[in-house]
């Protein structure tokens, strides 16, 4: 293997990585959730919005993010980008106050969009055509795997020593991953479309770079505009699932067990509940070869396995967690192989695990083959733009979904107690999934023509060069 190969690898590997930390910092909060709430004496439903803003403020900043990528040394921007949100976590750690809390996450949201933004524009250019929906499976995954990852990370450490230590050591690792950013390699733009080959291979450069004025006509392309709602109905629902620790914690508590003992079986059983999301790269492979067929198969593909996400994830949530037998002594190494017991031995429990494949499989197929079909329908300059006014939509979605159960959860707890509150707001959630699968049913149209411009338009510029 060359030393050309070896940096590519490299550079997306650590590109991956990077991908899972945005979610790894909202996947902090949620099992951390009451322990701040009593820290700083405020009420439990604010803190979903102040997670509500870090989403948010992480999708406004990543388009200006992503528009500078088109423009600039994405690896400068980087590490710019990283020491911000790094600096802006550890000072989380400091909050006194609930307005300092709030203050330092919008902060790190700032630098968070550099994140997915960069990261996305970066991998397009080194990702082979025929794979895209396959690989950047990976990128979407690492995504998935930090919301885990964070989840996990709070209840394991903040039940040993407080909430602030998971965003402690989190800040540690963002200053790390800025000395793996100086080694990574630049890729060429475009670099990854079969109509510049030639073009690349012969010592050229496609040196097209993005302007202002082209952003409009960004966002009135039609598959974007379905691309950037289907993601906003989609992130409704899926924002409101970082709520699901809360809801185990309703419901092992409620059996008797200890607040802590509720905490760290809730984080294992998060983690555990979201395995089906490893079979994104199946999806995304199926996608890369219906795609290959007719420019319309991957978003009819998508558009089943969304619509059928919502009824899967309802049952789940109705499911009661009947006869848990767990050690009550708070020993997370006990719990997590109790917990291993009970999903093989109590068919309630076996039912809520093989209902959690169903849901979090069939949920991502959305993730690799939106990817593919944003850059798809994107010329290489614009994709880090269109990505992150999507990816914007996106987090408008999250936020809504997420200060949507704050906000329904308060009006149905009027009428019904734990936890049946949380499993009536998080079922009303999912219907949002309907309008995103129709989303993609109407995509499947667009898709052809925006496709061909782009094929188009890269064969031309590629012989006027």
């Amino acid at each position: 293997m060359n030393k050309r190969n070896i940096g590519i690898i490299y550079t997306v590997a650590v590109f991956i990585v990077l991908a899972a930390f945005d979610n790894i910092i909202i996947g902090l909060f949620p099992p951390l959730f009451s322990s701040i709430s009593k820290d700083l004496n405020i009420p439990l439903s604010a803190l979903g919005f102040v997670s509500a803003a870090n989403i948010l403020v992480t999708s406004i900043s990543s388009v200006y993010w992503g528009y500078l990528a088109g423009k600039f040394k994405r690896k400068t921007l980087i590490i710019v980008g990283t020491i911000f949100w790094a600096v802006s976590v550890y000072l989380t750690s400091l909050s006194r106050t609930y307005y300092q809390l709030l203050f330092f996450q919008i902060f790190t949201g700032i630098g968070l969009g550099c994140i997915a933004s960069i990261g996305f524009s970066v991998l397009t250019d080194y990702i082979p055509q025929k794979f895209r929906g396959m690989l950047l499976s990976l990128w979407g995954m690492s995504q998935g795997f930090g919301g885990i990852a964070g989840a996990l990370i709070a209840s394991l450490i903040a039940t040993s020593s407080n909430w602030r230590k998971p965003f402690e050591i989190v800040s540690y690792i963002g200053f790390l991953l800025i000395i793996l950013y100086l080694f990574v390699k630049e890729p060429k733009k475009g670099g990854a479309e079969p109509e510049l080959k030639k073009l690349i291979n012969s010592g050229y450069e496609y040196n097209y770079s993005i302007e202002l004025k082209q952003v409009y006509k960004i966002a009135s392309k039609n598959s974007n505009i379905l691309l950037f709602l289907q993601g906003l109905f989609m992130n409704i629902t899926t924002g409101s699932l970082i709520w699901l620790p809360t809801l185990y914690i309703s419901k092992i508590y409620q059996q008797g067990y200890s607040m802590k003992t509720a905490i760290i079986a809730s984080g294992y059983l998060y983690g555990i509940f979201q395995l089906g999301g490893m079979t994104s790269g199946f999806f995304g492979y199926l996608g890369d070869r219906f795609q290959r067929k007719s420019y319309r198969g991957r978003a009819l593909l998508t558009s089943f396995f969304v619509f059928i996400t919502a009824p899967i994830y309802a049952a789940m949530f109705i499911i009661p967690m009947k006869n848990l037998m767990l050690p009550n002594d708070g020993n997370a190494y006990s719990i997590f192989l109790a917990l291993l017991k009970q999903i093989a031995l109590n068919h309630w429990m076996t039912a809520l695990f093989i209902l959690s494949l169903l849901a979090s499989a069939a949920q991502s197929a959305n993730t690799p083959n939106w990817l593919a079909l944003i850059t798809d329908v994107n010329l290489p300059e614009h994709r880090g733009t269109a990505f992150s006014a999507a990816n914007l939509s996106n987090s408008i979605g999250r936020t809504f979904g997420n200060v949507g159960v704050a906000f329904l959860l308060g009006i149905v707890s009027q009428y019904t107690g734990e936890p049946n509150s949380y499993i009536i707001t998080l079922i009303t959630l999912q219907m949002f999934l309907i309008p995103s699968a129709l989303c993609y049913v109407r995509m499947a149209r667009t898709n052809i023509i925006d496709i061909r411009n782009v094929k188009t338009t890269l064969r031309k510029r590629a012989n006027e060069t």
